[in-house]
């Protein structure tokens, strides 16, 4: 199916992704199509070995320190297109970069590998609405969109592959995810530069309004009101809780399947609890901070 340029939804060890031949236009036209997705919003393109990323972008030397340190794993790079790379320019959205992962899933490494193609390969889901972190979640996003899911259970890190732009004596923070900022000063020694509010869009996850339930979102949340769905942190009454142990890392995990849940319930609103802003603990809340924006 990825050689006759169909979208299949796959997973990979973030959320599920909804694959397709990068070097194919129609193919690339089909995700956006199937997705809802505004063109302007470029897409991650996974690869399955450092020889066909080096194929498709220039990698500076501190790319090249992130890429050894952090891959294969939920780091994507925006580098330089090569002006030989074969990549759909509907995968860039008009930008002269590439935001580029090779992931740590095993399915997924298998279809880049046996289709011969890097995969663009964005949420599996309708634009802007809550990640997939399970097989049925994109059943129920994109039923009738797409032909196939390959289900390979819940992924293991459930946010969002952190993504950042190197340059010569900075690291741009365009997306944060597991690959915190201080890991990214650690191997590179160079300051990291959160991306500024305002900016262009140069990669996924920028838009204000995304990750988004189909009800107003309440954050900081301690208890319930009366129409309230609570999603809960650490020892707390609430209706489901991303980690009672106030295990950080077990709340990412949980925190697209707990959206979801809390999405199909009776109740009109949800309330998610305070989340500590430490390590993955900022890309929680900045999924949260876009999902009742």
């Amino acid at each position: 199916m990825i050689r006759a340029g169909e979208p299949v939804a796959v997973p990979t060890e973030t959320v599920y992704g909804l694959a397709a031949d990068a070097t194919d236009s129609h193919a690339v036209a089909a995700i956006y199509s199937a997705k809802g997705r505004p063109s302007f919003n470029p897409l991650i393109v996974h690869v399955s070995d450092r020889e066909m990323a080096e194929r498709l972008a220039i990698f500076s030397p501190v790319a090249s320190l992130l890429a050894d340190r952090f891959w294969p794993g939920p780091l994507t790079l925006v580098l330089p297109a090569r002006a030989d790379s074969g990549l759909s320019p509907l995968v860039m959205a008009g930008l002269p970069t590439v935001a580029l992962r090779l992931p740590a899933h095993p399915a997924m490494r298998a279809l880049i590998r046996e289709s011969g193609r890097p995969l663009a390969a964005p949420s599996a889901n309708r634009s802007g609405a809550i990640s997939p972190t399970r097989a049925e979640h994109v059943l129920s996003s994109l039923n009738g969109k797409i032909r196939m899911i390959l289900d390979e259970g819940p992924t293991s890190e459930g946010v969002e592959s952190t993504i950042a732009a190197p340059e010569e004596d900075n690291i741009r923070l365009l997306r944060p995810g597991s690959v915190t900022a201080d890991m990214l000063t650690e191997s590179t020694g160079l300051p990291v530069i959160v991306g500024t509010e305002g900016a262009k869009i140069e990669a996924p996850g920028q838009l204000e309004s995304h990750y988004a339930p189909s009800k107003p979102v309440r954050l900081n949340a301690l208890r319930a009101e009366r129409d309230e769905y609570l999603i809960g942190f650490g020892l707390m009454p609430c209706h489901i809780n991303l980690s009672q142990e106030a295990d950080i890392g077990e709340a990412a995990a949980n925190l697209f399947a707990a959206l979801h849940i809390a999405d199909a319930s009776a109740q009109d609103r949800i309330a998610v609890a305070p989340i500590p802003m430490d390590g993955i603990g900022v890309a929680i809340n900045d999924r949260l901070k876009r999902a009742a924006a």
